[in-house]
This record gives C-alpha cells, sequence and structure tokens, in this order.
C-alpha cells in the first residue's frame, strides 16, 4: 500500500497535475500546444492544432473546443486573476466560438485568431508578475529563493 501511494506521489511530481502555480503553468502551456501548435503544415510551415481541426467539424468541434478554451479561463480563476483579465480571457475564447461557427469563414478564422495563445499570454503575464518562480528558461523551471 505503501509502495502504491509512492508510486502515485512520485507520477504527481512528473505530471503537472498540481495546484501549485508552476504546475498550472505547465499544465496551460500543455493545453496550449495541443489546441494551437500540435504540428506544422508543411509547405507553409504554419502550427496548427486541435482547434483548427475540430472546428471543421460542424457545431461538436466548435463547442468542444469553446470547452476547452473555457477551461483555461477557470484555471485563470482559480489562480486569482482579476475579473479585467478574466474578461479579457473569456472575449477571446467567446470571440473564437461565435466566428469560428461560421461555416468557412469561421474555419479560416481559427487558423488566423489564436484565442488560446492569446490567453496563455495573459496567464503568463499575470503568473512572471505574482508568482515568478515559474518563469521557465530554456524548458527549466528556474527556482529562486
Amino acid at each position: 500500500m505503501q509502495d502504491s501511494q509512492h508510486r502515485l506521489d512520485e507520477l504527481a511530481t512528473q505530471l503537472p497535475l498540481g495546484r501549485d502555480p508552476a504546475s498550472v503553468r505547465r499544465r496551460l502551456e500543455a493545453v496550449e500546444k495541443l489546441l494551437e501548435r500540435l504540428f506544422v503544415i508543411p509547405g507553409i510551415n504554419r502550427p496548427v492544432g486541435l482547434d483548427s481541426i475540430l472546428g471543421l467539424i460542424p457545431v461538436v468541434g466548435d463547442v468542444v473546443t469553446a470547452s476547452m478554451g473555457a477551461w483555461l479561463v477557470w484555471e485563470a480563476r482559480n489562480l486569482g486573476m482579476s475579473k479585467f483579465q478574466l474578461a479579457r480571457m473569456a472575449g477571446n475564447v467567446g470571440m473564437d466560438a461565435a466566428l469560428g461557427a461560421i461555416p468557412l469563414v469561421g474555419d479560416l478564422f481559427d487558423f488566423v485568431f489564436r484565442s488560446n495563445s492569446r490567453n496563455l499570454r495573459i496567464l503568463k503575464r499575470y503568473l512572471d508578475k505574482h508568482h515568478p518562480e515559474t518563469r521557465v528558461i530554456e524548458g527549466e523551471v528556474t527556482a529562486r529563493r
């Protein structure tokens, strides 16, 4: 029993499952990469993610990607971000969902407007200011003491 708890604790330290700001930052960066920069389209060297791909599926794809974007806003709320910052983030998700729902035009819009990347920038600015120990330099978390 104690060995399985030790394995669970070890897994939790490897995966960003915690509620501490550093874990939240890693988790949000991973979700943003999944939604916006999963792979690069050969020839045009443009990164795309699940937001653009799922947006091609009428209604369901837009609901799924809007839900994932809303989850980023929920995580930001849990970090204690201001109502103004949360409103900006919610506006980015809302605009992406509303315009992304328009056939063809919305698909092109999803390809250009990256609401999750915008929201991640807002989150990073907040974390850099209020939790500077979470800053990432060359893929590693810096520790300030």
